[in-house]
This record gives C-alpha cells, structure tokens and sequence, in this order.
C-alpha cells in the first residue's frame, strides 16, 4: 500500500466551484522522491497542502499512511507524518534563538525535554546547521534560514516532507545548500516530495509529475519525463539545459541513444560524438 494515496481529487477556493485540481490522482512510496512540476497556478501548492491535511479536498479522498485526511480526530497525527517546508523560511521561524525555533514543534507535541535536546541537536547537525545552534535566525542568510526551517521540521521527526518551492526565494549558493539537505533526508529514508520550478532540481528525483491545469500531465522518472520535450514546449514548460540543447542538436540531425538530463552527460556524449 502506498504510503500516501490522492484518489480523484477535486477542490476549489470559491464559492463558484471553478477547481483548482479537477480530479487528480496520485500515489507516493514510503521513501520515494517525487519532484512536483507546473506553471503558476496549476495546483501544485494546493496538493501540498491537500497532502499534509492543511487542506481536505470537496471530492475525492487523500489518504496518509492508511488515515484519511478528513478525519478530523487525527488531524495531528497526520501532520507529524508530513511536514510541509514553505517557499518563505521566514515565515516558519517563531523564536529569537536557532535552537528554541527548532525545539518548537516537538514542544507542542509535549514531548519530554531530554527527548527535545537531542531531537533539536540531531536536526541541526543533518542540515549542517549545529554550529549556529545558539544564534539568532535573523542574522542568517536565507538558504541558512530555509535549513533551519528544515530543521524544525525534522525535529518532529516525520514520515515525508514536502518542500513547497524551498529555493525560490535564494541565490545559487542557497538553493545548492538546501538541495544538500534535502539529499541527505533522501539519504536517511524520509520520503520527499519537492515542489519546484528549476529542473535541475527536479532531474534529482525518483519520479516527476507535471501538472498543468489542475490535472497530471504527464508522470514517469526524470529522463521519461524529459524525453517528452515536445508536450511539455506545448504546454509552456521548460526542461533541463542539457536536454533543450539536445533536443535542438536532434533537430540538426544528431542522433541521442538517451536525453541527457546534466552537463555532464550532455558533454559526454558530445565527446563521442565529436571524439
């Protein structure tokens, strides 16, 4: 059985019932890394949302771990098996100290103080953020902050986490040190589901899904996905460098075995090809 399950989900924000997803299906494996790909607009976040029980969809059914989100009794206990990051880590902060932001959640799930301490220490240390256990979260750059928005979730040690969009708001460096801690989570067994508009991040999952209007578009791992360059121009949405290159040198006539997903593939087939 999966261990998260949407099932013809339909849901909307008005009264007009003009839906956001319009019947949406979808399954992930416990330890799965599921990168979530579409335009503004699309529903991606809402399925963030629908999959940690902040939202319950109008139609359909959204099942974690065997619980159905609309059971309001285990609304809690949905939550500590998913956790969502959100795009602004600022707006998961709440303490003036790394440590105590950290330390908030699990807190409030009344966990016993010594059980607290090394949950927050082992946090900070899996996203390389130990050492500023004592400083304040405003003095950090934002990928530091994001990794400590990170932290904070981990610390109330969940099945999955879904990262809704986590680098938008950072500079290069950022998003290369938030990736790394999202490996290292993938790394541990904890399931990922990451929502993101760079498809070098997305070429770092187990499986893709793109949404467009509301519904799946098209699903698979990264290189099925991006070997669909000519659905996915039609429906606006870009691919990996690597791969527009290639699929503008298919155009000229060479012939690619595979899409190459990187740099480094795309070069190392050149080489052969030119060598």
């Amino acid at each position: 059985m999966s261990f998260i399950s949407a099932e013809n989900v339909k849901f909307s924000y008005d009264e007009e019932n003009k839906n956001v997803l319009n019947d949406v299906s979808l399954t992930i494996e416990k330890g799965e890394f599921v990168a979530l790909l579409g335009h503004n607009g699309c529903g991606k976040s809402t399925m963030a949302k629908l999959l940690n029980g902040m939202l319950t969809p109008d139609e359909g059914v959204v099942v974690v771990d065997s619980i159905d989100t609309k059971n309001e009794e285990m609304t809690y206990e949905i939550r500590s098996k998913v956790g969502l990051v959100l795009q602004n880590p600022d707006n998961q902060l709440v303490a003036s100290i790394i440590e105590e932001d950290v330390a908030f959640g699990p807190e409030n799930l009344g966990i016993e103080p010594s059980e607290i301490r090394r949950r927050v220490d082992e946090s900070l240390k899996a996203v390389g953020m130990y050492e500023y256990r004592r400083h304040a979260p405003h003095k950090l750059s934002g990928g530091q902050k994001q990794r400590v928005a990170i932290a904070g979730i981990l610390a109330m040690e969940p099945s999955c986490v879904v990262f809704d969009e986590p680098t938008a708001m950072l500079d290069p460096n950022g998003r290369e040190e938030v990736m790394r801690a999202i490996n290292a989570l993938k790394e541990k067994g904890i399931t990922i589901v990451l929502i993101t508009h760079y498809m070098n991040e997305a070429v770092l999952a187990d499986r893709v899904v793109v949404m467009d209007g509301g519904k799946v578009l098209l699903q698979g791992t990264p290189r099925e996905v991006f070997s669909e360059v000519p659905t996915l121009k039609r429906h606006c949405l870009d691919v990996p460098q690597a791969t527009e290159l290639a699929y503008r040198l298919i155009g000229a006539g060479v012939r690619f075995t595979d899409m190459p997903l990187n740099v480094e593939e795309c070069v190392s087939f050149l080489e052969e090809v030119l060598g």
